[in-house]
């Protein structure tokens, strides 16, 4: 079988493939227009953006790191990663991934719009006043991620209400994933609640929409992965962990070799301040915070709602955005670092073109 175009909203990807938006900073402008580029939708991650470019943008630093939400989520890091990735991908559909639970929502959306995204992605939580902030950018396609078609439901009705709009696309993203889920971690272990056995319930509540794509997410991995979720009925997938196996990936080096070693074991369910379990690598950090020896938990960069200015971080025992900007960095010691479930599977760094080629038409495309 081939693979069908997809339109989201007003724009269409050639190929049905979301990448998936990883940060920090393992989604930005070399990834995101590259992929884009490419066929498939390339996703911006805004988490983070102050530390882009070795924290030029960021107005105001704390302990040397973007200090409070504005820093953090920098408008002009933002921007500046938009225009690069378009030098890449011109006018090929562009998105970008905000996570409800941040600090300020509302701002960083109508930042994106203004910075040119085409497609806006938001999970970790459930956005029923996403299309608030995008009402002056009508074009601008909204896309929910959702773990059960009772959330599909939720937003849908809300959005219906309140904005007379419905989700242009949704991202059912099952337990598999890297980073955080929006499962519990009994539930990422039950079969029931294994992507398979999401898609079409649903699939047939988007229906009930008109005709909205549902995009699989959460443990794929090749071209018979994608084949399989869409004879399930999903009109295409989102990937992430295997495209930072890439050359454009915006992760560095050391993150990359770092998943070329990992082990199947060495991924596991983590705790997190956000409140929800995460997946990622077991490294020095886990040992240390499950010895409750971690680095210094400041909350310089006030960056999700949840962890209430560092509370749930002093529970859990290692701030976020600290972490993930160590491994940004390539602090092996105290870096934080996510992987869907197949990180271990991924053996080679090669370039965006080629991947999209393996996914699209099998490992020898």
């Amino acid at each position: 079988m081939s693979f069908a175009s997809v339109k989201i909203g007003k724009h269409t990807i050639r190929h049905p493939i979301i990448q998936g938006g990883m940060g920090l900073g393992i989604s930005w402008d070399q990834l995101a227009g590259s992929v884009s580029d490419a066929g498939g939708l390339g996703v911006i991650s805004a988490v983070g953006t102050g530390y882009y470019k070795q924290r030029q943008f960021a107005k105001k630093l704390s302990y040397n790191r973007p200090a409070e939400a504005e820093a953090f989520y920098c408008r002009e890091a933002l921007i500046d990663i938009f225009k690069e990735a378009r030098k890449i991908c011109d006018d090929a559909p562009l998105g970008v991934n905000i996570l409800f639970a941040i600090s300020d929502y509302g701002r960083v959306v109508r930042d994106a719009c203004e910075a040119g995204a085409d497609i806006i992605i938001t999970g970790a939580g459930l956005p029923m006043n996403m299309p608030e902030f995008t009402v002056d950018f009508p074009d601008v396609a909204l896309v929910p991620i959702v773990s059960s078609p009772k959330a599909l439901r939720l937003i849908a009705k809300r959005w219906k209400q309140r904005y007379n709009r419905i989700p242009d696309a949704v991202i059912l993203e099952g337990p598999l994933s890297g980073g955080h889920q929006g499962f519990t971690y009994e539930q990422c272990l039950d079969p029931a609640y294994q992507l398979e056995n999401l898609v079409k319930p649903v699939v047939e509540e988007a229906k009930k929409l008109g005709d909205v794509p549902v995009f699989a997410a959460g443990g794929i991995w090749d071209r018979d992965d994608i084949a399989r979720m869409i004879a399930l009925g999903a009109a295409g997938v989102q990937i992430g962990t295997r495209f930072i196996g890439t050359h454009e990936c915006d992760a560095p080096l050391m993150f990359k070799e770092l998943l070329l070693k990992t082990t199947e074991s060495q991924i596991e369910l983590l705790k997190s301040p956000v409140g929800y379990p995460a997946r990622g690598v077991r490294t020095p950090l886990i040992d240390a915070v499950d010895r409750r020896q971690g680095p210094p938990i400041r909350c310089v960069s006030n960056c999700v709602i949840p962890c209430n200015r560092g509370e749930e971080a002093r529970a859990v025992g290692y701030c976020i955005a600290d972490r993930l900007s160590d491994a940004y960095e390539g602090d092996y010691e105290h870096g934080l670092f996510f992987t869907g479930s197949n990180g271990y599977r991924l053996d080679e760094i090669i370039s965006v073109e080629a991947l999209m080629q393996k996914l699209v038409h099998g490992e020898q495309g």
